[in-house]
């Protein structure tokens, strides 16, 4: 019998018995008494922070605290696409670095985080947005990443099942394309941090919640969890939208406001879109499943919120931006619609820094852009909590720059961040 005809066979009487022969990809420890690192939040950039400060700096005594489940935050309620067009050289930079990390990822962790460089198309819709689309383009390629501008005709190319039609509301005029962009799959990124980091012996830790925080003099010196107390070196937060809830615990404020953000699938048809397109002027961006399904997202919630399902009025601001650029779906129907819960700063640029609280450091801010941050963001945030500096490509990224006015603000020039 051939390996592949035995792997099959295999596959299928595990599926027969309930899966029950298979071993657990990380453990489920009991929390110890203490850790040189605690990591609360167990999404992918508290996943990936605890897996390379394990490789890359040798710190193995660390716990990764989830409330609920691995991933199901914002990793498991995004739309997976990952890209580096932005404008300014510092977040151009660090967006570029998680690319980078991403193109290598299932080769590192050796775990298929099924990434797919489809592309991404930005839209312009007048002769004004492609003068802003070009200017964009030109950052980036000033930056040293790849970017090209493309006519109107080259875009129907590419995306043949869009409104070209004479009284379209939102003719396309051209654009530009990001070629080495694309999706990788959110559950896998999470699965295969957490398998690595768990195999480097990092202690995972779901079902824990943090309750409060331990202080002396001035500085953190335990988690008080669901679980019992645990003490800790230091302690790093990675919870993305409920980043200001645990800084309130802690006794600080953050300059961050929540929002949900929205998006929904419909039900699967046969492939019709190979790349990612985002239009600017309706607010929604596009693409398709592996399963068929088209992906459909939009803009903020522009209210506070932490529901994780946003309100029927952006559904259908969304749906109606997703039926206008491509009318021949208008009867598709939608499977499932879910929100992730965004951490917004008023630059629209995440913090990894020091935290006002002695031996507290913060992974947070990152608004809609957090699922492509996930490798950079946790190399980076490993490196701060490792040697207490943060890595250069993360100095202009701190809380200072709020008192000190140094933004860098990517609201308007990075579109929509998703």
């Amino acid at each position: 019998m051939t390996a592949d005809r035995y792997s099959l066979f295999a596959l299928l009487r595990q599926g027969l018995k309930g899966h029950t022969g298979w071993a657990p990809a990380w453990r489920e420890p009991e929390p110890k008494p203490a850790y040189d690192v605690v990591i609360v939040g167990g999404g992918g950039h508290g996943l990936a922070t605890a897996y390379y400060l394990a490789k890359e700096h040798g710190v193995r005594n660390v716990a990764v605290l989830e409330k609920g489940w691995l991933g199901g935050g914002n990793t498991g309620r995004n739309t997976q696409i990952v890209r580096s067009n932005y404008l300014y050289p510092e977040s151009a930079a660090f967006y570029e670095l998680s690319l980078k990390l991403y193109e290598t990822l299932s080769r590192d962790l050796n775990y298929n985080v099924m990434l797919s460089q489809c592309g991404i198309i930005t839209l312009a819709h007048s002769r004004h947005d492609m003068e802003s689309v070009a200017r964009w383009a030109n950052a980036m390629i000033v930056n040293g990443i790849d970017a090209e501008m493309l006519t109107r005709d080259q875009v129907r190319a590419l995306v043949p099942a869009m409104n070209w039609g004479p009284d379209a509301r939102y003719p396309v005029h051209g654009g530009f394309i990001q070629r080495r962009a694309g999706m990788a799959r959110h559950d896998a990124v999470a699965w295969g941090y957490a398998r690595a980091a768990d195999r480097l012996g990092v202690d995972i830790i779901q079902n824990c919640e943090v309750t409060g925080f331990r202080m002396e003099n001035g500085r953190v010196t335990g988690v008080d969890t669901s679980r019992g107390l645990i003490r800790a070196g230091k302690v790093g937060l990675a919870v993305a939208g409920h980043s200001g809830v645990l800084a309130e615990l802690a006794g600080f404020r953050l300059p961050i406001v929540s929002y949900a953000l929205q998006a929904m699938v419909s039900e699967p048809i046969k492939p019709v879109l190979d790349t990612v397109v985002l239009s600017p002027a309706t607010g929604v961006y596009i693409s398709q499943s592996p399963k068929g399904e088209m992906v459909v997202g939009g803009a903020l919630d522009l209210f506070p919120s932490y529901a994780q399902r946003g309100s029927f009025r952006t559904t259908e601001e969304v749906v109606a931006g997703f039926c206008e650029m491509f009318p021949s779906m208008r009867r598709l129907r939608l499977m499932r619609q879910w929100a992730g819960i965004n951490d917004v700063v008023h630059d629209s640029s995440p913090i990894i820094g020091p935290a006002p609280v002695g031996g507290m450091y913060l992974n947070c801010g990152w608004g809609t852009g957090g699922f492509k941050a996930i490798p950079a963001g946790g190399f980076t945030f490993a490196h701060l909590l490792a040697t207490g500096q943060p890595h250069p490509l993360t100095t202009g990224f701190g809380l200072d720059r709020f008192t000190s006015g140094r933004m860098i603000d990517e609201a308007a020039a990075a579109g929509i961040a998703h």
